[in-house]
């Protein structure tokens, strides 16, 4: 019988994942569909007991769902327990078992760049539910420091607090991070700012970014946003959000099927989605 995989979101029409995924399913010959699903939050519960009911292989969750799916899982894994959300659900023998693969897709993106954090400092930009997966995740690899700059310097101090692994961080405003920008190998940005259409919006100013750092920007519409023009300028490496969307999809389908499975494939899929 054919397998069903999905995503659920809402909204949920702008997602790119049903493409690049069944794209793969296809190029692997797994006999499998991978279905978007517009779901309301007061309906959650109803199409997770439905989606259960029916077999569903696997899904990914999108927003608003990443957390408030937690109480309606038979599992979830540590890790994704400590972020508080989860975005990729395997069915594991008749009971639907959560993780999260946002850190690990955004840390497998920058394997062409880095392969030990062990003597990088690094800057997280944000305090939300992408930093904190970020933060987690690069936490339990051991950085030499990973600091966080917020808006609110509270949210950041309380991001750090929560983390359930040993880490040197420190919280800082933006101004603070502005001006001590030279001492970081890494800078990843991990807000909402520069997307479009407000995309000529930066979250900090690169005045003293040092040329030759690696810095990340999650957004990916546009591909280049203001930010990551101006540390293009500056003589950094960059990296826009392209990287941690298709290897977090590239995680969640070998969750499901055991195949990693081709990310070149994957990427110029979304490049192309995006261009269109």
């Amino acid at each position: 019988m054919k397998k069903l995989f999905a995503v659920l979101g809402d909204p949920i029409g702008h997602s790119m994942s049903p493409i690049m995924l069944n794209d793969v399913l296809s190029y692997y010959e797994i006999d499998a569909h991978y279905h978007p699903f517009k779901v309301s939050p007061e309906d959650l519960e109803t199409a997770i007991r439905g989606l259960k009911a029916i077999g569903i292989s696997g899904f990914n969750v999108t927003i608003p769902h990443k957390s408030a799916i937690l109480p309606f899982l038979d599992g979830v894994d540590d890790l994704a327990m400590s972020i508080g959300a989860v975005n990729t659900v395997v069915n594991d023998n008749g009971k639907l078992i959560g993780y999260n693969t946002d850190g690990y897709g955004f840390i497998k993106g920058l394997e062409p760049y880095i392969t030990s954090f062990s003597d990088k400092k690094v800057l997280v930009i944000g305090a939300g539910g992408a930093a904190r997966a970020i933060y987690f995740t690069m936490a339990k690899m051991k950085p030499l420091a990973i600091d966080i700059t917020n808006r609110s310097v509270e949210r950041a101090k309380e991001l750090i607090e929560a983390c359930p692994f040993e880490s040197k961080s420190k919280s800082l405003s933006l101004n603070e991070a502005q001006a001590h920008l030279n001492e970081y190998d890494v800078v990843i940005q991990t807000t909402m700012v520069g997307m479009y259409p407000k995309v000529s919006e930066t979250p900090i100013n690169l005045s003293y970014l040092t040329s030759g750092a690696l810095v990340c920007d999650i957004v990916y519409n546009p591909l280049e946003t203001q930010f990551l023009m101006e540390a293009r300028q500056k003589g950094a490496t960059v990296q826009n959000g392209v990287e941690m969307f298709v290897y977090q999809g590239a995680l969640a389908f070998e969750k499901w099927t055991g195949i990693f499975p081709d990310v070149k494939r994957m990427r110029e899929n979304v490049l192309r989605q995006l261009e269109a």
